[in-house]
């Protein structure tokens, strides 16, 4: 099973279907979550969609086609119950991440597909002292030396192979250290 998230935080995941099962894999999640009761967990499941015009025996007609076929995303809080009740949906074939550990999309990802990001306010300045508790930084303490509020992130400087390094991390991905 997937290793439980350290933070209760939902993230957009994305889940790998059979070709053609986007929609009835989206109905069967939301027919678990109504059932399980899960709707504080698992918060969101959606096939993206996007406007075409087609052009078919000479008449234009708009449509809408997935954007990504055999994919769905879900808004979600990844823990050992919700991964287990999506991975588990007949037609899904698993998470997009490396072996059996789901990897949530980044903030920039989920801008390029439209997905508003909730504006964050940190309760950090620069000179305050932060640790990464996620992503490839994860475990790292440094030192903020910028704010970044448009892009959502701090700017910190981390020690690597003994040269003073600045490092952008997600407002996410950062803890205050007091």
């Amino acid at each position: 099973m997937a290793e439980a998230e350290n933070n209760s935080e939902a993230r957009w995941y994305v889940a790998h279907t059979y070709s053609g099962y986007e929609n009835k894999v989206k109905a069967d999640i939301e027919k678990t979550i109504e059932n399980r009761k899960l709707g504080d967990q698992i918060l969101e499941v959606t096939v993206p969609l996007q406007d075409v015009v087609e052009l078919k025996n000479g008449v234009k007609k708009q449509v809408s086609k997935k954007l990504f076929p055999g994919y769905v995303l879900i808004n979600m809080i990844m823990n050992d119950v919700t991964w287990y009740v999506v991975r588990n949906t007949r037609g899904v074939t698993g998470f997009v991440g490396p072996g059996s550990k789901p990897v949530p999309l980044t903030e920039s990802e989920m801008k390029n597909l439209g997905i508003r990001v909730p504006e964050m306010e940190i309760d950090v300045e620069v000179g305050d002292t932060v640790r990464v508790v996620s992503g490839a930084w994860e475990g790292t303490v440094g030192t903020i030396t910028d704010i970044n509020t448009g892009k959502q992130a701090v700017t910190i400087e981390v020690d690597i192979f003994g040269r003073a390094t600045s490092v952008e991390i997600s407002f996410m991905d950062v803890t205050k250290i007091d």
